[in-house]
């Protein structure tokens, strides 16, 4: 009889200390790498792809908590850097100073590319011509175009501006043939009215299902682009198509990274391995870009017989 006590007491505790760590699991406020909340920032032109990887990983874990912010390149840098946000989703990589700035706090870097994204040339559907060079795209960012072409970009502080900038190794926007407005939307109706404007916008915005824009979507289409001669691309004319995205002969590509600065292993980090798991490339390859890793397909064959 006392060894059934003994037993009894054992087994009781046993289940009690299970069942608490059940109810741990199921606490929302504990963090951990499918619970808890975490702050994101994110460059505006991938909010939508981050959206989509976000409503996925909800649905399977619904105690996971995102607050995203959306903004311009050099407006969430500097905010990433000094705020306590230590997860951002950016079309480059830290810097050596910044990665360095995160290393004297304790804290190392992961950065994961896991997205491939292409930047959009858009002209009026009313335009004949609509191929264009990266050489004449050059030019025009250097004021040198003896053409009637002019670029329009959403904002100065866009990863997309800075990107063509680095392209054609310059400091400074020439005082002719390149202008900026605030944001896509505004370069979408720019284009339309402006038959002679390009206008300059990301493939993953393009794409997305943009409420109260598909009227406007409607009047614009995609150029082909020729790449540099020796370069991929440069047999003919493509567009940022998801083939031309993935097979890299499309020229203007930007890689998409999620940079986790995280000095613990929380939510996160989960989010940020899960964006590269097989079902987060899988998302990234429905939304139109280019997954960092093409996923193998199973198929299961049955006998008919």
């Amino acid at each position: 009889m006392r060894f059934l006590i003994v037993m009894f007491v054992v087994l009781s505790f046993a289940a009690c200390k299970s069942s608490g760590k059940k109810a741990a699991s199921n606490d929302p406020s504990i963090e951990r790498r499918t619970s808890g909340n975490v702050r994101i920032f994110v460059d505006e032109s991938f909010s939508s792809i981050i959206a989509d990887q976000i409503s996925v990983f909800k649905s399977d874990y619904n105690n996971a908590n995102f607050e995203v912010t959306s903004g311009n390149e050099s407006s969430i840098i500097p905010a990433f850097i000094n705020d306590s946000i230590r997860l951002v989703v950016l079309s480059r990589m830290l810097t050596h100073k910044e990665d360095t700035t995160f290393r004297r706090r304790g804290v190392a870097p992961k950065t994961s590319r896991f997205a491939i994204d292409g930047i959009s040339l858009i002209t009026s559907v009313d335009n004949v011509d609509s191929n264009i060079t990266v050489s004449e795209v050059i030019d025009i960012l250097k004021g040198k175009s003896s053409g009637a072409r002019s670029l329009v970009f959403d904002n100065a502080g866009s990863s997309t501006l800075r990107y063509f900038m680095t392209l054609a190794e310059i400091k400074t926007l020439p005082s002719t043939g390149v202008y900026t407005l605030k944001n896509n939307n505004d370069v979408i109706k720019y284009v339309i009215d402006h038959k002679n404007y390009i206008g300059v916008v990301g493939v993953n915005w393009l794409l997305a299902n943009n409420a109260g824009m598909s009227e406007y979507l409607s009047k614009v289409k995609m150029m082909g682009v020729q790449n540099l001669k020796g370069k991929p691309g440069a047999d003919k004319y493509y567009q940022p198509i998801q083939t031309n995205l993935i097979n890299g002969v499309y020229p203007f590509l930007r890689n998409v990274y999620i940079i986790n600065c995280e000095a613990k292993d929380g939510l996160g980090t989960g989010f940020a391995n899960w964006v590269m798991s097989q079902r987060g490339q899988l998302i990234v390859l429905k939304s139109g870009l280019g997954p960092h890793k093409m996923m193998p397909r199973e198929f299961n064959l049955k006998n008919p017989n």
